[in-house]
């Protein structure tokens, strides 16, 4: 096996399999990436039985092979050798040398293991399923929206990932990404294409009873979106047998769903309105954050107190000090006080990208609930806290 390749391409295609590859595992080889070529393309595998992200990019192969590297060392080698190109070559004893175009004294030696003992994931394409195609800025939008109100505890299956389906409305149809910690519950939607083979009705291919696809995945998905060399280029996705799969320029991502049900989280969302309050988005959040300033973890409380056209703020923290302020809104209801996580309050209103916000404050066990003032694309749900 003999190749060269641009240091920079290289770099790339190893550097995004850094978060697939385990850190830890009783399984050493998947701490490797497979490096194999064909042709004119080396295509680059990681796996951690969960996730796999196969990539294929340009290079002059001049003895076509394969073999398995660390992911880690392989990535710090070519970050600190300096070149335009990278020259990559395997001896009969699974060593491979690495060297670069510059006019020093720079070489590697790693030990690499065969590439028959790296598990078999189907690097092949895509099979022949319906086809959801989707803008990777859209697809990035949700997951931006999402990923804040995302469970980190892994023992909550269902609610370590997002919740992601298609529905249709009318003749369009919408991508909808749910996520919720049980304290807070976000719900993003967007346009998207659907592109079936000529002649067959959208089958949805399982989208339409929506899928979970994992905290990790999510992150993996995200880094892929952008990283790609243009982050509104089309995203080809689909499900095949358990496995989310999302296909963006020369790079194919494939995830395990989580097998279980999604909690119903329309009834989370109350139907009628309560205490609503209106407001400019920027002189909240800012707001916020300066009452932030006092919190630490376990004490990140922040009492709202509406009053007419007024929302009064205040944190309090017996380790650090206190924080008040008023600011002006609209609101011409009851006064009314609420407790919330200011860090939940500054993630909802934060992802929002137009200018007036609106803000249905909730009391005992109602939730709070966020969104802009023109759309319902976002809906952010989250619960008060006790003092």
């Amino acid at each position: 096996m003999e190749l060269s390749m641009r240091r920079n391409t290289l770099l790339t295609g190893v550097q995004k399999t850094l978060g697939i590859v385990e850190k830890r595992t009783t399984l050493p080889i998947l701490n490797n990436v497979l490096i194999k070529t064909k042709g004119d393309k080396v295509r680059i595998v990681a796996t951690d039985k969960e996730i796999s992200l196969i990539a294929d990019y340009d290079a002059n192969v001049i003895v076509e092979g394969d073999i398995t590297l660390s992911a880690r060392k392989l990535y710090e080698m070519i970050r600190e050798i300096q070149g335009d190109m990278i020259y990559f070559k395997k001896d009969e004893h699974n060593t491979v040398t690495i060297t670069c175009d510059k006019g020093v004294n720079i070489l590697y030696k790693i030990l690499g293991v065969p590439a028959d003992d790296f598990p078999n994931i189907g690097t092949g394409d895509i099979i022949a399923v319906e086809l959801f195609e989707i803008k990777g800025s859209a697809l990035s939008e949700l997951i931006r929206k999402t990923f804040p109100a995302m469970s980190t505890d892994e023992m909550k299956r269902d609610l370590s990932g997002v919740f992601f389906r298609i529905e249709k409305d009318g003749s369009a149809c919408v991508g909808k990404m749910v996520a919720t910690d049980g304290f807070r519950l976000a719900v993003s939607c967007v346009g998207v294409e659907v592109c079936p083979d000529e002649g067959r009705e959208v089958e949805f291919c399982g989208l339409d009873k929506g899928i979970i696809i994992p905290r990790k995945g999510v992150v993996e998905i995200r880094r892929l979106i952008e990283t790609a060399s243009n982050i509104t280029d089309d995203v080809i996705m689909g499900v095949q047998g358990g496995m989310y799969v999302i296909k963006i320029n020369n790079a194919t991502l494939k995830v395990s769903l989580v097998d279980a049900g999604y909690p119903d989280y329309h009834r989370v969302i109350p139907s009628d309105v309560g205490n609503l309050v209106c407001f400019n988005k920027d002189m909240v959040l800012h707001a916020l954050k300066r009452m932030n300033v006092v919190s630490t973890e376990g004490c990140d409380g922040v009492i709202i107190k509406l009053v007419k056209n007024g929302m009064m703020m205040s944190s309090s923290n017996p380790d650090v000090g206190d924080a008040n302020e008023d600011v002006e809104v609209l609101y011409d209801g009851e006064e009314i006080e609420v407790g919330y996580n200011v860090n939940f309050l500054i993630d909802a209103i934060e992802v929002i990208d137009e200018e007036k916000v609106t803000f249905d404050v909730g009391a005992g066990v109602r939730p709070g609930i966020i969104k802009a003032l023109d759309n319902d694309n976002y809906v952010c749900a989250v619960m008060p806290m006790r003092f």
